[in-house]
């Protein structure tokens, strides 16, 4: 960790470069951060809001618009926080032959860079806010769930930078790994509690997907802190965060074992 430290100036430089290569010659600049979270919300606002009975979109508890943002916009960053994990290693060839650096910099980089669009597309959770509240659609209550919120954006992020760490690395030795990703990542949306509660009719299958994916408790949480105004559940939660850590501590290690095999895999 203290090596890790030494090349923090690194990893800063390099999330710097990420975002500024990325919006840099674009008209919108980062606007385009926005776009992605808000056109998904207003979509499938507009087809759970006609295709489905009305009552579906009254057992949510929220503005059916504030419900789903909260499941896209922290769906959102893990997509794409992973999707930039994944190829991390090999699309930074030349940084993993010729210098030496802790090389979990590199999946770092792709979850930062991930989170500074996740910051600007917050703007427009709290534009929801303010807009449902204000109009009396649904009363807001600034209560003091709402100190948790940072604490369940650090979980996500640990989690992704595991899960990232192990992406990158099974990238890295098996190139379809990427293209598995893209798949499991679309379908993972709608196996998760993005777009609409799960059940809890205690089936196996909706205690699986609740258990087994990390994103449920998460998603849940972010709702229960700003639309609900309480404290989330710990029992899953402190799951979630359990298996972040594993994958984290696990990941990190791994690098430390198998980084000197990098350079003839890239």
């Amino acid at each position: 960790m203290n090596e890790f430290l030494a090349y923090r100036d690194l990893l800063w430089q390099l999330i710097r470069r990420e975002v500024l290569v990325r919006y840099r010659h674009s008209i919108l600049g980062v606007g385009w951060a926005l776009l992605q979270p808000l056109g998904m919300m207003l979509l499938f606002t507009f087809v759970f809001t006609r295709a489905v009975p009305q009552d579906f979109t009254q057992r949510v508890g929220a503005p059916y618009p504030l419900f789903v943002y909260l499941g896209v916009l922290p769906w959102t960053l893990f997509a794409t926080g992973l999707g930039n994990c994944v190829s991390s290693l090999t699309a930074h060839r030349d940084m993993v032959t010729k210098i030496y650096f802790p090389q979990q910099i590199l999946p770092l980089t792709g979850v930062a860079s991930a989170f500074f669009d996740f910051c600007v597309a917050a703007v427009v959770l709290v534009g929801l806010v303010v807009w449902f509240h204000v109009t009396g659609a649904w009363s807001f209550t600034a209560s003091p769930a709402l100190l948790l919120l940072p604490l369940v954006v650090l979980l996500q992020l640990v989690l992704m930078a595991g899960l990232g760490f192990w992406l990158a690395l099974g990238n890295l030795w098996y190139r379809d790994v990427k293209y598995l990703f893209t798949a499991v990542i679309q379908m993972g949306m709608f196996l998760t509690n993005v777009l609409y509660p799960l059940p809890r009719d205690g089936s196996l299958t909706m205690r699986v997907l609740a258990t087994a994916n990390p994103m449920v408790p998460i998603i849940d949480a972010y709702r229960d802190i700003v639309v609900r105004g309480v404290c989330p559940a710990g029992l899953p939660l402190a799951t979630a965060a359990m298996m972040a850590v594993v994958f984290f501590v696990s990941g990190w290690m791994m690098y430390r074992v198998m980084e000197g095999r990098f350079a003839e895999r890239v």
